[in-house]
């Protein structure tokens, strides 16, 4: 049975921009009581093809994850001063949720039924086994919406 305009209803991840992500992150180890998990550098747009309202998108983070259920993680990302989603929330909102985040199937079709629903492509590009694309579902659902779709 499909579930919705994304063909699933379960939320894979709750990403949130941080000003700091070793600080952050040591915090979300200490209230979890777990391990640390460091962090890792996005690609560089080489890799990534990235795209920020259209235009290349050279924008880089730094990116932690706590993997806090069966299909459940916490992504914290520090953006570097490069125009991009995580950079734009930062300054204008502050530190705090990002978005939600869901793996779905068909990358292309579910960006254009999202589009038909008022709900933009903000930005797109890829990772190593995959692709990511935010939408902009502020109105609708008062969040960003991230979409995965690994390979």
């Amino acid at each position: 049975m499909q579930k919705g305009i994304l063909g699933t209803n379960i939320v894979t991840q709750i990403g949130f921009v941080v000003h700091d992500v070793e600080k952050t992150a040591q915090a979300f180890a200490d209230f979890l009581g777990v391990e640390n998990p460091g962090w890792s550098l996005t690609d560089t747009i080489d890799k990534t093809r990235g795209e920020y309202n259209g235009k290349p998108c050279p924008a880089r983070a730094k990116l932690a994850f706590f993997h806090v259920g069966d299909t459940l993680d916490i992504e914290l990302i520090e953006p570097d001063e490069q125009p991009s989603v995580w950079r734009d929330a930062l300054n204008k909102k502050g530190e705090g949720v990002h978005h939600i985040a869901f793996v779905i199937k068909g990358m292309k079709e579910k960006l254009i039924a999202l589009d038909g629903e008022g709900m933009k492509l903000m930005q797109k590009g890829e990772y190593t086994g995959g692709r990511y694309a935010y939408v902009d579902a502020v109105d609708q659902l008062k969040t960003i919406v991230e979409l995965l779709e690994n390979d």
